[in-house]
């Protein structure tokens, strides 16, 4: 899987525009990380960018976007409302996908490292990626802001993680830069049905992490309990990892609970909604929608899709489009305005656009293109193909079985097969595409130059790690549509059985797939030169072969009795 981060770094300067440019244009020029957001404040003077991709190319585009903001903005001058120690404030790096916490973190140390030896450039690493407890608190880390430096810099308790520890002259212009792993924060608007500001506060006071203040007396307007030190006492609120106030809109003429996510490990989207409409109930008030500020995560958005379908005892196991579109009018995402999935969700945002992927295309073009003079597509991708269609109506079984009136008690039951059905199917239909590019890869390794011993080595080297490639890649669609059977038994066995045909046809297809991808693996093993690989690859081929055609005739078997033919 793909690993992706978000990177959200803050910089010190939010008036002058063309100083931000330059900033961003550093970010841009790293290939593979793509721009999603920039934010400047005039008030706060301070912007703040927001950009995604692979770890590594992250990684350099923040380095880049230090090195230029450290040379543009001079912290001596600095004026502004937020609390801010450098030129680069802080720099956070967010696992969005195929990455844990612990993993970034240790980007974001290897990061820090970076920025304290080539910049001289004081850092403070805070949240996951601390040194310690009380580093773990960006507050502590910037406390005294840029002009408490010099004495803090000395101070042997708060030695920057990397870099200098004295105010040099590089420092004096640069300020220091905290630098993090963090989770994911969601701003999160619900609407609510009132104009009273009041009302508002109330419920998202029920919901933060904060809670409200605690009264001695009268809930309302007692006095305020205070402890020992003199400090406000709040009754917690009900969901850990949320900020939340109470607001009107002008412009929309309504009130809206204003929610921050900020520990998406703990809460979701859908079960803020959830207790918003429950304690807004409690006071008359209806939830009428809710607005999403920023991006999502893709997984925050199908989580919530697929608990909405379960609280009505809908499959899950359908295609991530029709998840979204149930997760959006659950919610009501789209009351104020259009949801627009390709601009709201990270993954879709920074989706590679530069070549057609042939998923893409109509039936009736994917057969014409097959057909054409290209050698690409060819078997193996036509072979993904059919296992993915072979999948699909396994899954198609599940999903009707699953809505089968009488059968409601069922539900879960198939619900959970559909949604394996489609992990299969979408595997398949990923690999479609990637046959054909281990084909054209091997095409271009042959096209390499070979002009000297240095390049004949290098090209000869090419072709057999290409041609690797392209016999692993047919062995996943053996594997995956092998393994898609056991849904299609399943169906034909417990199914809904006026579709037990469906599973029968889906056995077809996923036994054509194996064997379909099992020539591809076949005609590319001659070409390499391990030998070891090729024997052991051969030798699991011919025993999914075997056991493909064993499984398919079970399932014929069970389809023929089932709809009366011997």
């Amino acid at each position: 899987m793909r690993q992706l981060i978000e990177c959200v770094p803050n910089f010190s300067e939010g008036n002058n525009m063309q100083i931000i440019e330059r900033i961003v244009d550093e970010i841009k020029s790293v290939d593979g990380v793509k721009v999603i957001d920039i934010d400047p404040g005039k008030a706060t003077n301070r912007t703040v960018i927001t950009f995604v991709g692979a770890p590594e190319p992250v990684c350099e585009a923040a380095f880049r976007a230090v090195k230029k903001a450290s040379e543009l903005i001079d912290m001596s001058k600095h004026k502004g409302e937020h609390p801010r120690f450098g030129a680069t404030d802080v720099l956070p790096l967010i696992p969005i996908k195929g990455i844990t916490m612990e993993e970034t973190a240790v980007f974001a140390r290897k990061l820090g490292q970076r920025i304290g030896d080539e910049l001289g450039i004081p850092v403070y690493c805070y949240e996951f990626a601390s040194s310690e407890e009380k580093r773990r608190n960006l507050a502590n880390c910037r406390a005294g802001e840029y002009e408490g430096l010099p004495q803090k810099l000395i101070d042997l308790t708060w030695k920057p993680d990397f870099g200098p520890t004295e105010f040099t002259e590089t420092v004096r212009k640069s300020g220091a830069t905290a630098v993090s792993a963090r989770n994911f924060l969601i701003a999160y608007n619900v609407n609510l049905n009132t104009t009273s500001t009041r009302w508002a506060n109330a419920i998202a006071f029920d919901i933060r992490e904060k809670g409200r203040v605690k009264r001695d007396g009268d809930p309302l307007t007692g006095k305020i309990a205070k402890d020992e030190k003199g400090q406000p006492v709040y009754i917690p609120g009900l969901l850990k990892g949320v900020k939340g106030i109470g607001w009107f809109i002008e412009e929309y003429g309504i009130a809206q609970l204003s929610f921050n996510i900020t520990d998406t490990t703990q809460v979701s989207m859908h079960e803020v909604f959830e207790k918003a409409c429950e304690r807004a109930a409690l006071r008359g008030i209806r939830v009428t929608g809710s607005e999403l500020v920023g991006v999502v995560p893709l997984q925050m958005m199908l989580a919530a899709g697929k608990y909405f379908l379960r609280k009505q005892h809908r499959s899950t196991g359908i295609s991530d489009e029709e998840i979204l579109k149930f997760a959006v009018k659950s919610m009501g995402l789209d009351e104020l305005g259009l949801f627009d999935p390709k601009k709201k969700i990270i993954e879709y945002l920074i989706e590679e656009n530069t070549q057609k992927k042939l998923i893409d295309l109509s039936v009736k073009t994917f057969t014409h293109e097959t057909a054409s003079e290209s050698a690409a597509p060819g078997g193996g991708s036509v072979a993904a193909c059919m296992g993915a269609m072979g999948a699909a109506l396994g899954t198609m079984v599940a999903n009707l079985s699953a809505h089968k009136k009488g059968w409601d008690d069922r539900w879960e039951e198939f619900s959970d097969w559909a949604e394996q059905g489609k992990a299969y199917h979408d595997e398949l239909l990923r690999l479609i595409d990637e046959d054909t590019l281990a084909f054209n890869g091997i095409m271009d390794a042959f096209g390499l130059p070979q002009r000297n011993d240095e390049e004949k080595s290098l090209r000869k080297q090419a072709i057999q790690a290409t041609t690797r490639h392209a016999m692993e890649i047919p062995f996943r669609v053996m594997q995956t549509s092998y393994a898609s059977m056991e849904v299609m038994m399943v169906m034909a066995q417990t199914g809904n059985p006026n579709s037990v045909s469906d599973a029968g046809v889906g056995a077809l297809a996923a036994r054509s797939a194996v064997l379909g991808a099992a020539l591809n693996v076949k005609i590319n093993a001659v070409g390499l030169h391990d030998k070891d690989f090729v024997l052991e690859i051969l030798k699991q081929v011919a025993e999914i072969e075997q056991k493909t055609i064993e499984l398919e005739r079970l399932i014929l078997d069970i389809v023929n009795r089932k709809i009366g033919v011997e």
